[in-house]
């Protein structure tokens, strides 16, 4: 039976969290492959290789808010210029820390974004994003 989402993209700078967060990912049996990337310009980078024979087009991103040099929302910046066709078919989600009332209501704000989701990611999490984003019976 195939696994509901195809491919993941990590956008994370924590090294811990990538391993645990992949780790959640790969046990849950819900995803085929996980790609993870440390910062905002590399996951910019990955989603413009769309013509490399190892190219995965992710179908669930998900991004922490705070990381060095280039934080979430700047990454949003430069994503929401690149080709049209390299930014469709995502579900771009928030997984950070944050706690922050002003960066939960930026994220909701920004048509990007598709929600906002509070570190760790558990599988139930995981199983919630299928089941809203991913349920064939929703159709």
């Amino acid at each position: 039976m195939p696994r509901p989402i195809h491919c993941i993209l990590l956008i994370d700078d924590d090294p811990d969290d990538n391993y645990l967060h992949k780790l959640i990912i790969e046990e849950s049996g819900l995803c085929d492959i996980v790609r993870v990337v440390e910062n905002g310009p590399m996951g910019l980078s990955y989603l413009n290789q769309i013509n490399l024979p190892d190219y995965t087009r992710p179908d669930v991103i998900l991004l922490d808010i705070n990381m060095p040099g280039m934080n979430g929302f700047e990454f949003l910046h430069h994503y929401s210029q690149i080709d049209a066709a390299l930014r469709s078919h995502f579900v771009l989600l928030m997984l950070t820390t944050s706690l922050n009332s002003a960066d939960t209501k930026r994220a909701e704000q920004l048509k990007e974004i598709n929600g906002y989701l509070v570190k760790p990611l558990t599988k139930a999490m995981l199983q919630g994003v299928v089941d809203t984003y991913f349920n064939v019976n929703n159709s």
